[in-house]
């Protein structure tokens, strides 16, 4: 949800939808009157919820929405008020793991003349083995860049998050950076090969793609920072999955406490 103003006009913006939900009885044993009798002390009832197995979205907070799994537990008594007690959970998705086409190579390339003061051209070639990674695993970049301009240039590498909120054909975005790191400089008439190592960070939320109203998305930007010259760039999309070894709920749980509410 969020709000805009057109004037005097505040217009807030909101959308929910449900991904399911069930209901089921915990007592081991009910009367025909479907009354049962507790006697004084504590009581465990042990009971198992099956989440459904059909395409549904990660557990996610950000700024505008947000995505809820939750489990209520009610007490109902004859001419008593009705208790409820509520607990979330984190929900991982495995969508994603399973899209043969997220696993194809990607490349970019782009060429610049430096003008302003200066001469020649900066390029480069830039690889990705793929599109899908989890978290924690190693992004490996690699390529070529040439400086054949008589400026030092600089390689950049920033990982950032796309949010995006949608309401009443409304559209709110949020960029968020993830990771940045640069390499050394090179000078002017150099020749590198490149085979840069990001990795990926374990604590941030995987990529959501399978949801009506908010997706959160990934980019790879190279940059070659360069004086005096709009520098070039090379963006890549990104799919970021949980670990495979089961720990994603509990990075998540970790990484939404410390987001603001």
């Amino acid at each position: 949800m969020w709000t805009e103003r057109y004037g005097q006009t505040t217009v807030i913006y909101r959308d929910k939808e449900k991904y399911f939900s069930q209901t089921q009885s915990i007592l081991p044993n009910v009367s025909q009157d479907d009354s049962f009798t507790v006697t004084p002390g504590r009581h465990v009832f042990p009971f198992v919820v099956q989440i459904p197995s059909h395409d549904m979205p990660t557990s996610y907070k950000g700024e505008n929405g947000k995505v809820r799994y939750v489990l209520v537990a009610q007490l109902k008594r004859s001419l008593r008020m009705m208790k409820n007690v509520t607990t979330k959970f984190a929900f991982v998705s495995r969508t994603y793991g399973f899209h043969p086409e997220i696993m194809i190579p990607q490349h970019g390339a782009i060429e610049k003349d430096v003008v302003f003061f200066a001469s020649g051209k900066i390029s480069m070639n830039i690889y990705l083995e793929k599109t899908r990674y989890q978290l924690g695993e190693d992004l490996v970049i690699r390529g070529e860049i040439v400086n054949s301009s008589t400026r030092k240039i600089i390689p950049k590498y920033e990982i950032y998050q796309k949010s995006s909120f949608f309401a009443q054909g409304k559209r709110r975005l949020h960029i968020s950076m993830m990771l940045k790191e640069k390499d050394t400089p090179l000078s002017s008439s150099t020749r590198q090969t490149v085979c840069k190592v990001l990795t990926v960070p374990p604590g941030i939320t995987p990529s959501i793609l399978n949801c009506r109203i908010l997706k959160v998305e990934y980019r790879l930007k190279v940059i070659l920072d360069v004086s005096f010259t709009k520098n070039p760039v090379i963006k890549f999309p990104v799919i970021f999955l949980p670990p495979s070894d089961g720990g994603g709920a509990k990075a998540l749980e970790a990484d939404q406490h410390h987001k603001p509410s």
